[in-house]
């Protein structure tokens, strides 16, 4: 029997970026569902039950913080990893958004996109 597919969920209003890591994990064979508003996020994650949510922060309709309380606060929803994706760099917005409950915190800037695959193939990995 074939393994699952992971399904990865992308929350990023730049719509270059949102092609080039979907494009990156369908390449590893992910399956990939693609949102570009936070509110939108929300409802696609009730839907679709990711198994692991990269998020930016800085998102039309509801920032990425909120989604992630929103997520954090839902029953089935609150054991999805949620990596956050963003260029924002402050020390205070690292620390708030691992205190909210995310997995991990990449700056956009520091991480190639292959790379952003490997820190998802390990938590996954870790969280099986």
């Amino acid at each position: 029997m074939p393994a699952k597919t992971v399904k990865v969920m992308i929350v990023e209003d730049d719509p270059f970026l949102l092609r080039m890591y979907a494009e990156k994990f369908e390449m590893e064979n992910f399956a990939v569902v693609t949102v570009d508003d936070g509110r939108k996020g929300l409802r696609a994650a009730m839907k679709e039950m990711p198994d692991i949510i990269l998020l930016d922060i800085m998102l039309p309709g509801k920032s990425g913080f909120d989604v992630l309380v929103e997520l954090k606060a839902e029953e089935n929803l609150k054991n999805i990893p949620v990596i956050l994706l963003t260029n924002l760099s402050q020390r205070e917005d690292v620390d708030k958004g691992l205190k909210i409950g995310a997995t991990d915190y990449l700056i956009k800037a520091h991480f190639m996109p292959s790379e952003v695959v490997e820190k998802v193939k390990n938590i996954l990995s870790k969280s099986n």
